[in-house]
């Protein structure tokens, strides 16, 4: 089969069609954020930037000097919204956490490159100004779904000094990637995403963790349901492949979990990837 063969490029990245519930999983998400957004403490819709999707939502921590999670969510950097995923924060809450969802504008209006540094203009905003919710700025954690994954590897790759002289070279050092997308080249020749990522070849490469330096005493752990595609346990695979097993010692594919159920186990405090969460917070 060819490397880029159209349909099976379709085949193995769209997960939507792949997942014939995939509905149910998103209106079990929006349910479950609802009620999250309804917490009297939560501050909805800071802005962290001037674009129109750049706005945050912190779930505050109860004590000070708290650990920090900075959840990314996924839709291919095309679909869906921060409020679709305020289900993420109880659990961590409950965990001690302060928790921080940014939102970020969509392709086609913007590229994966603005994104990714939409994402590291959120976190520095939450470096500056965690300690006003009860979160430590030295306990930062990213973890991100699907494209939000690869979002979270990439702020592990930032140089953030040069980004802003009033950060430490280490903004976040560790960071959980669920489901995500490491190498962006076979992204550029997936038909039912091309007319709105609009990926350029210099794009896909600058916006590839796997083709970029392993970044210095960092850690990411990266985790799969075992019931993906093909491709994305490549993906899964790959990051480790590129960035050695130093910085990636955990690399996961979890039995009975697809694309999106995958997620659900995060917030589920018996399963073992909420666990896996919990460790790296603690690192």
């Amino acid at each position: 089969m060819a490397k880029h063969d159209p349909v099976w490029l379709d085949r193995m990245y769209n997960n939507r069609a792949l997942v014939p519930d995939h509905a149910q999983h998103f209106e079990r998400w929006a349910e479950a954020s609802a009620v999250a957004r309804k917490w009297p403490e939560a501050v909805l819709d800071v802005p962290y930037g001037e674009g129109p999707g750049e706005t945050l939502d912190v779930f505050p921590a109860e004590q000070a000097r708290s650990p920090v999670v900075v959840f990314i969510h996924g839709g291919y950097w095309r679909s869906l919204d921060k409020n679709d995923h305020s289900f993420v924060a109880p659990a961590f809450n409950e965990a001690g956490a302060c928790v921080v969802i940014p939102n970020y504008d969509l392709c086609p209006a913007v590229t994966i490159p603005d994104i990714t540094l939409q994402m590291v203009k959120a976190l520095s905003w939450t470096w500056k100004h965690a300690p006003d919710h009860g979160g430590d700025p030295r306990q930062i954690t990213v973890i991100g779904h699907s494209a939000g994954g690869h979002l979270a590897a990439m702020m592990l790759a930032c140089d953030w000094s040069r980004w802003d002289p009033e950060l430490p070279s280490d903004v976040t050092r560790k960071a959980l990637s669920i489901s995500g997308l490491y190498e962006l080249e076979p992204l550029r020749h997936t038909p039912f995403l091309q007319e709105s990522l609009r990926l350029t070849a210099a794009d896909a490469l600058r916006a590839s963790p796997a083709r970029l330096p392993a970044p210095q005493a960092a850690t990411l752990y990266t985790v799969a349901g075992a019931d993906e595609s093909a491709e994305f346990l490549r993906h899964n695979r790959l990051i480790r492949e590129a960035w050695g097993e130093e910085c990636v010692p955990v690399c996961e594919a979890l039995p009975g979990l697809n694309h999106f159920s995958v997620l659900e186990t995060l917030v589920d405090p018996g399963q073992p990837l909420h666990q896996l969460a919990l460790e790296l917070m603690a690192r």
